[in-house]
């Protein structure tokens, strides 16, 4: 029993220092974004917000920013609509080629973005979709949708059919079942499947960079300026982006019972 005690410690102690590891950039971006210098410097000599009152006004940056906030929704929206039905057909359906159906299915997660990028690239160059909003979040769909259909397989096998085989026996039809019962009772996986594929598009660099042309997405007008010429306006907008995530990810563990479940 000591040694499991003192194995967990060690566990503990180990997890906490490769957090704080990891942690370390903040602790200079964070100040950085408020620096009153006319450059990069840390530490700052000064406090000022004149670096995101520089990113709110520049028309390129809201305009990026929207486009990405856009992009997302639309990338979560069609990700549902897709990804829901293919987690009932997988988890509760039996037919042949069921199993190559589920590696196609969560395939993005294993094959290199890049490759998918480059592969794409070459598909929506013939068909004319390069540098659309609309080419983008199909692209995006294809990289989000692994993590809807994990989720929300994980929310159906934890499912208990007896309140749907209750609901028909009172009377309901399929659908009364499914819009009454089912989707309600997964609500919260269908919440964090939602906002995990929003937060795989708005964060995604490498589809953008192939795909976008001259419409950015943030984190490809991030690249760019990385590039071209770096001010302590990319901190500051780094410290937004990283606020946005921060918040979507505590409405994930809010209503993440899908997503705890499908890392077990």
């Amino acid at each position: 029993m000591n040694s499991k005690g003192n194995s967990r410690r060690l566990l503990v102690v180990a997890c906490a220092l490769i957090y704080f590891f990891l942690m370390l950039p903040l602790l200079v971006v964070f100040p950085i974004s408020l620096s009153s210098a006319p450059y990069m410097q840390f530490p700052p000599p000064g406090l000022s917000w004149q670096w995101y009152e520089r990113y709110l006004d520049d028309p390129q940056w809201i305009d990026a920013t929207w486009r990405s906030l856009y992009v997302g929704g639309a990338t979560a929206a069609l990700a549902l609509a897709l990804g829901v039905p293919l987690a009932f057909a997988l988890v509760r359906s039996r037919f042949p080629g069921r199993a190559l159906l589920d590696r196609l299915a969560l395939a993005p997660l294993i094959v290199p973005t890049i490759i998918l990028s480059v592969a794409t690239y070459g598909l929506f160059a013939k068909l004319k979709l390069v540098g659309t909003w609309y080419g983008l979040v199909v692209a995006h769909t294809v990289l989000a949708l692994p993590f809807v259909v994990l989720v929300l397989a994980a929310g159906l096998r934890d499912f208990d059919r007896a309140l749907e085989q209750a609901a028909a026996g009172l009377g309901a039809s399929r659908w009364q079942t499914l819009r009454r019962i089912t989707l309600p009772l997964l609500r919260p996986s269908l919440v964090s499947a939602g906002l995990l594929a929003f937060i795989s598009s708005f964060d995604e660099v490498v589809v953008a960079l192939f795909l976008a042309g001259a419409n950015m997405t943030l984190p490809k007008k991030m690249f760019d300026n990385i590039m071209m010429e770096i001010d302590p306006t990319i901190a500051a907008v780094s410290v937004i982006q990283i606020l946005l995530v921060s918040v979507v990810l505590v409405l994930i563990g809010r209503f993440g019972r899908g997503l705890r479940d499908s890392a077990r």
